[in-house]
């Protein structure tokens, strides 16, 4: 699989740019901040409509731009695919799969598979568990595109229990039909929470469970002489789910528990305004040997199980039928030389391997491939970015940015 052309219209930094691809290595160097990350950012949306690094849509489209647009023509075995994703300022996004619209932009994932390594990847050892359950739902729309729309429709059920609960309290102090009418409405939430919770749920342990031999592998193959690594999912609801195997089976039985575990805590979510169990409180466990990884890996351990962590995806994609693109984000500056050369190693036998990189001299020289430089340009005090010089053989691809507008910047992100 690989990405043949790349175009972009108003995306974060680029007014319009359109690079024509090709099997191997390429790699985007330039100066932080000069929106190398916003490629592969564009081309990971495409894989999982998210983001990597921010939460909305909205940091994606360029200031004073009503949309942002990204074309991407991907191949695999022989067969061509072109998908292009509208991202308005505001709005619902739309999206063609070659120039045909289709009903849910969803209907995109899988077609473009990719894994992508990024410096905020340390977070998902020492960070918060919303940036692990990022990590599995982004796997889980690529394995297993269907499940994208339960997470969608639990997102949308958690918004409207949630409000309804803010407003609760009050309505059961002043009693009578009040009370009575929104107990009715909650038990109607609790039952959509219940089932599209089990799903989001199950999709995800089935997932956690086949990765899980492939990153133990691939963390005792960078830190051979650490504790062993191991991954396991760790849900609010309590051990009889986290024991689930987890698949389209295990939904019935997850959603009993689930509705169950709402019942028994109703009286305490009603005081407290908010929802206490579903997958939107569940947890990736990261362990290495007896202990939590988060709180007792040093720093290179951290790293090591972070990299593990990509690593096994890139692995169980491939072991799903399909050879992923990957892309590297700067990550060679993070990394010593040991790490450096493991990951060189590993990723030598992509189909396609984008890189970008600050400082060429950060990339080992066992890589070899094309360079396309990246650079910025004002217009009336408006930065944007341009393409400076490509190193493509002559009458090879070729790479083109065109001017147009300043960047738009995200939420709390080198616009990189």
């Amino acid at each position: 699989m690989f990405v043949r052309e790349l175009t972009l219209r108003d995306f974060r930094s680029w007014p319009h740019a359109q690079f024509t691809l090709s099997p191997g290595t390429t790699v985007f160097v330039g100066r932080n901040g000069f929106g190398k990350t916003n490629l592969l950012e564009s081309l990971f949306y495409v894989a999982t409509l998210r983001s990597h690094r921010v939460s909305s849509d909205a940091p994606l489209v360029r200031t004073d731009a009503e949309a942002a647009r990204v074309t991407a023509t991907v191949e695999n075995d022989g067969r061509e695919l072109t998908v292009e994703l509208t991202i308005p300022a505001q709005g619902a996004n739309k999206a063609t799969i070659n120039t045909r619209p289709v009903r849910r932009t969803r209907e995109v994932l899988g077609i473009l598979r990719a894994v992508l390594f990024a410096p905020e990847d340390l977070a998902l050892v020492r960070g918060e568990p919303g940036e692990r359950r990022r990590f599995i739902d982004e796997l889980v729309a690529q394995l297993r595109p269907l499940a994208a729309g339960a997470k969608a429709d639990y997102d949308r059920v958690l918004r409207q229990r949630s409000a309804l609960l803010k407003t609760a309290s009050a309505a059961m102090r002043r009693g009578g039909s009040q009370a009575d009418s929104v107990l009715g409405t909650l038990d109607v939430w609790d039952a959509q929470l219940a089932e599209t919770g089990a799903q989001v749920t199950a999709s995800r342990i089935a997932v956690v469970r086949q990765l899980a031999p492939f990153v133990t592998e691939a963390y005792s193959s960078i830190a051979p002489h650490s504790r062993p690594a191991h991954i396991s999912y760790r849900s609010a609801a309590g051990a009889a789910v986290d024991a689930s195997p987890g698949g389209d089976d295990a939904v019935p039985a997850i959603r009993d528990i689930l509705a169950e575990r709402l019942a028994e805590l109703r009286s305490k979510e009603i005081e407290r305004g908010m929802c206490l169990v579903g997958p939107h409180r569940d947890d990736l466990l990261l362990g290495l040997g007896d202990e939590p990884a988060k709180g007792f890996a040093s720093h290179g351990e951290s790293w090591s199980f972070a990299l593990s962590l990509r690593l096994g995806s890139v692995e169980l994609l491939r072991a799903d039928g399909v050879e992923p693109i990957i892309m590297l984000d700067d990550v060679f500056a993070e990394l010593d030389v040991t790490r450096r050369r493991l990951l060189a190693e590993f990723t030598s036998g992509a189909d396609q391997l984008l890189i970008t990189a600050a400082v060429a001299d950060d990339i080992p020289e066992s890589i070899g491939g094309r360079r396309i430089c990246v650079g910025v340009t004002d217009d009336d005090g408006r930065r944007h970015s341009v393409v400076t010089a490509d190193d493509a053989p002559e009458g090879g691809p070729t790479s083109a940015g065109a001017s147009g507008a300043d960047t738009a910047p995200d939420e709390g992100s080198d616009d990189d």
